[in-house]
């Protein structure tokens, strides 16, 4: 087994403040929740804290989990909520 295939990415969505929608790719969920928690990694982010963890979907490649995200990215939200199967009323809550 190769040192690339233990790694998972992940596409993961990050709900933030006013219900708006980040989308971002990862390898390392726990490392860059915590510097998206810190300020860094993210301008949209950092400007709109405090995010809360709605989705992650896996993918097996870093290729796989960009177009993935750039596929996601171009939706509009409706679609995209549809999409991930994410519920309006879950994203209002809190």
């Amino acid at each position: 087994m190769k040192k690339s295939d233990k790694i998972e990415w992940l596409v993961y969505v990050l709900k933030c403040r006013n219900n708006y929608l980040y989308t971002g790719i990862t390898n390392n969920l726990e490392k860059r929740l915590k510097e998206h928690k810190e300020g860094k990694g993210s301008k949209f982010v950092r400007a709109w804290r405090p995010f809360e963890l709605v989705k992650t979907l896996p993918c097996s490649t870093s290729t796989e989990a960009r177009q993935l995200e750039y596929r996601l990215k171009k939706m509009k939200r409706a679609k995209k909520l549809e999409v991930l199967d994410i519920k309006v009323e879950d994203i209002k809550k809190k």
